[in-house]
């Protein structure tokens, strides 16, 4: 045999090593990877885990931040006429209404806020509009709402409230074609609802909610003050007008 000959058996020989031993290695980590899969996921295909993963992430539903026990009492000090129940189920009716308005393109479809949330809702629609595309809140379904804050500042009393809830979600361009989200795949998520009482007139900023108080039913005056019972101008006896003395002014996906 020639040397020639024996030269190119000696590199086929190492080239069927070197193939056994990276074949060999490609085995081992599959199996490796496969026993991951079996220890994480319960199943050995690890694309089959991470499905399972994702259906598991889309179908359970966000936790709230729960204040409701530490903040109900307060307002009540504040609002003894407060109706929680009836409360939360406006903030619900809002927050739902709200992306119903964006998924219609269409501003007169949320049910009730004030012109600082109007303002916000036609900002984003313009901004959908002038970049051509459109999206959808689908199958809405909430889960949870409850107070997650009630602070003071600049004249008002703002609750917030949380909401965990889920939908189908997708962004389409002008022509219907799919930008983001999924038809087919649930998104949880996560909105914070404020709703705020106008304290104190004389500290708010926005001369858009000097209008959201309660005035004097006698003589027309403002009521400036929270737990207010008489007019300072008139003298008149006030009795909380009702609930809705409180207007929805922001709602926001929270991350």
């Amino acid at each position: 045999m020639s040397a020639g000959m024996m030269g190119i058996i000696v590199i086929l020989v190492l080239m069927l090593v070197v193939i056994g031993c990276v074949a060999y290695g490609i085995l081992r980590a599959k199996r490796a990877v496969e026993n991951f899969s079996q220890e994480v996921f319960g199943t050995s295909d690890i694309r089959e885990g991470f499905k399972q993963v994702e259906e598991e992430y889309a179908s359970t539903p966000k936790s709230v931040s729960a204040m409701t026990s530490l903040y109900l009492p307060k307002i009540k000090r504040d609002f003894p006429e407060f109706q929680y129940d009836e409360m939360k189920v406006r903030a619900e009716n809002v927050l739902t209404s709200y992306l119903m308005a964006v998924d219609g393109m269409n501003k007169g479809a949320l049910t009730e806020g004030n012109s600082e949330l109007f303002d916000k809702l036609e900002m984003r629609l313009g901004m959908l509009k002038g970049s051509g595309q459109r999206e959808h809140y689908k199958n809405i379904k909430i889960h949870r709402t409850e107070i997650s804050d009630y602070k003071k500042r600049n004249g008002r009393c703002i609750i917030t409230f949380q909401t965990a809830l889920q939908y189908y979600h997708t962004l389409e361009d002008e022509n219907g074609k799919l930008l983001a989200g999924s038809e087919e795949m649930l998104t949880q998520s996560r909105y914070n609802t404020d709703v705020i009482y106008i304290q104190d007139r004389e500290l708010v900023e926005d001369e858009r909610d000097l209008s959201l108080g309660l005035n004097c039913p006698n003589c027309g005056a403002p009521i400036a003050g929270i737990g207010s019972k008489v007019c300072e101008y008139c003298g008149t006896p006030i009795v909380e007008l009702n609930i809705y003395a409180w207007s929805f002014s922001n709602i926001t996906e929270s991350i």
